[in-house]
């Protein structure tokens, strides 16, 4: 039936032209975000689950920082600790020969003040040795707490305390070696920091390759979730410029088939010449 009022050849290709338009749309935003899935109204589902592992990945990324900042800060505090076993060894070496008998009083007032030295730059460094404000050797901070997971567990890093005159470093501050006696009992002291001071090392050295483990874990851990996303998510950019494509050439042809469409309703003036 040819009529001037209903033009149903015009309605279907018009029905067909905004449907290749629409699926243009949605290939064009596809490629241009390069995601299958880029909000809730593509896939309400996925987007939800998408949605929950970037959580994920941002609470992993606060848990990473944290981590790298409790072992920055254990770090520092293992080469103060080196550092600080090295002066001993040293200040031993003082001791031990002030307490020659051979050795006269002048000679003992040089060793004494090389010790004293020693004893003063242990406690530089022990005073020095912090991290972004945080020192565990000095007593301030007795245990950090970095966060170990996205659901806020933790691990926990015991703070040595290596001030002088504490329970690792027995040396107390005022200590000398200027008589002979002096210098034989502070090799007793001597010996008891230096052990003492490298079974702390062997702690925070257990502690600093702890939080580098857990670190490596969380790093692999949001790779993988990153991974997930993606399977979810991302597009398949070389089948979308595939499916561009294609509808490119549906639309050229919706729009030739429009076109013959509404050149119908002209043959009807051919029916009144």
């Amino acid at each position: 039936m040819l009529s001037v009022n209903t033009n149903m050849g015009a309605m279907i290709a018009l029905q067909n032209l905004s449907k290749t338009n629409r699926d243009m749309e949605t290939t064009q935003n596809r490629i241009n975000t390069g995601l299958s899935v880029s909000s809730a109204k593509d896939n309400g589902g996925i987007y939800a689950i998408a949605q929950n592992m970037r959580g994920e990945v941002g609470a992993l990324n606060a848990v990473g920082q944290s981590l790298n900042r409790s072992k920055s800060i254990v770090d520092v505090a293992l080469a103060a600790g080196e550092t600080i076993s090295d002066l001993i060894v040293q200040m031993k070496e003082k001791a031990l020969a002030a307490a020659d008998a051979s050795n006269d009083t002048t000679a003992r007032l040089a060793l004494n003040e090389d010790f004293v030295a020693l004893r003063k730059q242990i406690a530089s460094i022990v005073s020095n040795a912090a991290f972004s404000g945080v020192n565990i050797i000095n007593n301030t901070t007795t245990k950090l707490e970095p966060l170990a997971s996205a659901s806020a567990s933790k691990l926990t890093v015991l703070g040595e305390n290596m001030s002088l005159g504490g329970s690792i470093i027995t040396i107390t501050a005022t200590g000398q070696i200027t008589t002979q006696a002096a210098a034989s009992t502070m090799m007793g002291t001597i010996n008891t920091s230096l052990t003492n001071v490298n079974r702390a090392l062997a702690r925070l050295g257990t502690s600093s390759k702890r939080l580098s483990l857990q670190e490596e874990f969380v790093t692999k851990l949001s790779d993988s979730l990153k991974g997930g996303i993606g399977n979810l998510v991302d597009a398949d950019l070389a089948k979308e410029s595939a499916q561009l494509q294609a509808l490119q050439v549906k639309q050229q042809l919706g729009i030739q088939a429009l076109s013959i469409a509404n050149s119908s309703p002209s043959i009807i003036t051919s029916l009144f010449r």
